[in-house]
């Protein structure tokens, strides 16, 4: 279900990529100066879109081309889901080993090997559904990422059924911090490293309540082990960034909330910098969420946010 009015070319079908319980598709775009391990980012779409139209209004593609990163677009059947939804609620694809976050994991394991992806470097990232959807692959399976990127989300095992999920985009009903906490130590026998977690988020989103956007935080400062209060709190493009550093001084969680905007995907087209192009859910308020987590995952020649050194002097 097409969102543009054009389409991307640049995206080709992955095929047989394991037994696909989840009933999934796949596409990715390896550019020409793809290196031998090289870094892998999975971006899921949000409801009503295709991965070509999340690919074109994010930018994804044109940062991959420019800094050698491998992309995957898992895509959501209509058959699956009447407006393209990832199923993220459902209790059969909010599991490991199960449905649509396995046909994700198998299509991860095909990349890493059909293009030499260095299995410590890869990243998730998703939108609306696709948010939601990050989340339960963080949760899932923390061992496959190194990093994930939540926009406009929802937190881990926050709802199993329609009714509930329904309730917590609208900002009622989450679980407490600590059954947050308890749902993603329990989805796993993991004991980590933990990937680091980039939050977006409106705060004028209608769609997906902002209050959101707090719960994701706090599950993962539990994981994480982190302070409540930031470590720092910073302006990035005109825009607050909260950040959370690890007690060797890594950034292991950073929070975006633009200041009137609604649901969709923070871009910016404008400039030599400039990526993505305005649409529904692709919203143009002058800072680009694909250059910012690139950044943030060290995948760009701007560096990497994740090693910050923490500066407590302007913590809020």
């Amino acid at each position: 279900m097409s969102i543009f009015s054009n389409t991307s070319d640049r995206l080709s079908v992955l095929a047989n990529f394991g037994t696909d319980p989840g009933s999934l598709s796949a596409d990715i775009y390896v550019p020409k100066n793809f290196p031998k391990n090289g870094p892998l980012v999975v971006v899921l779409h949000g409801s009503t879109q295709s991965p070509d139209d999340y690919d074109i209004g994010s930018g994804w593609s044109t940062l991959a081309e420019e800094c050698g990163i491998a992309l995957l677009f898992p895509g959501q059947r209509l058959t699956n889901n009447m407006i393209g939804s990832f199923n993220w609620f459902e209790t059969g694809d909010s599991q490991r080993g199960e449905g649509e976050p396995l046909s994700i994991r198998q299509m991860i394991g095909q990349v890493v090997d059909d293009h030499a992806v260095d299995p410590s470097r890869v990243f998730i990232t998703g939108m609306s559904s696709g948010g939601a959807m990050t989340s339960v692959m963080l949760a899932t399976y923390p061992e496959v990422f190194a990093g994930g990127a939540i926009i406009a989300g929802i937190a881990f095992g926050s709802a199993t059924n329609m009714m509930e999920a329904v309730m917590r985009m609208n900002g009622f009903g989450s679980p407490s911090d600590s059954r947050l906490d308890a749902l993603v130590q329990g989805a796993t026998d993991f004991a980590g490293p933990w990937p680091t977690i980039s939050v977006w988020q409106g705060d004028s989103d209608t769609t997906v309540a902002s209050s959101n956007a707090a719960s994701i935080v706090a599950q993962w400062q539990q994981i994480h082990k982190v302070a409540d209060k930031p470590t720092r709190v910073e302006t990035v493009d005109g825009f607050p960034r909260k950040v959370w550093c690890d007690a060797d001084g890594r950034v292991v969680i950073e929070e975006f909330i633009i200041t009137s905007m609604g649901h969709g995907t923070p871009i910016s087209a404008d400039g030599v910098e400039g990526l993505g192009e305005e649409g529904k859910y692709m919203l143009e308020v002058g800072i680009s969420s694909t250059r910012h987590i690139a950044d943030f995952w060290g995948l760009t020649q701007g560096g990497s946010a994740a090693t910050d050194t923490p500066e407590v002097d302007d913590a809020a």
